[in-house]
């Protein structure tokens, strides 16, 4: 019965880590499957705990970091970006109009859908504007402050 607890309490907290994101609970997760193991094996209560605390503090302190290291974004590492790190920043010319609801854009010689990152703008046919960030397949835009007329000072154009 104890290793049945250990196994829900550990598939309940992957579960929230899916939703949390943060590498965190999925340790206490292993964890729970280590005193689950412990229990399996006819451990006594007291020894399951601790199992369970041990595991999950080793795995906070010595697992997570190493992969939190290998997860960080190329841009903080200083390797070459890629995929979708590599179009973050860069600049599209709107082929469609775009705005909050709908849009289309041209980056790199390729065609992505487009919303604007700011919901109050619109950008017409033929401007500039930078990649913000993208979500899913859909580029959130912004005015591109050089290469749009008007995104300048009066003197600087």
């Amino acid at each position: 019965m104890d290793a049945v607890f250990w196994i829900v309490l550990g598939v309940l907290l992957a579960v929230a880590e899916i939703f949390t994101t943060t590498l965190f609970l999925i340790m206490f997760a292993a964890g729970a499957f280590a005193a689950a193991g412990a229990a399996a094996l006819g451990a006594p209560v007291a020894l399951q705990a601790l199992v369970f605390a041990v595991v999950s503090a080793l795995s906070v302190a010595l697992v997570r970091p190493v992969i939190k290291r290998h997860a960080m974004p190329s841009l903080e590492s200083g390797d070459q970006p890629f995929g979708v790190e590599a179009i973050e920043g860069s600049t599209a010319l709107v082929l469609e109009p775009v705005d909050a609801e709908r849009g289309l854009v041209k980056i790199d010689g390729e065609m992505w859908t487009a919303r604007s990152y700011d919901a109050t703008r619109s950008y017409a046919v033929g401007e500039r504007v930078q990649v913000i960030k993208v979500r899913g397949a859909t580029a959130l835009v912004w005015q591109d402050e050089i290469s749009t007329p008007g995104g300048l000072p009066e003197g600087k154009r």
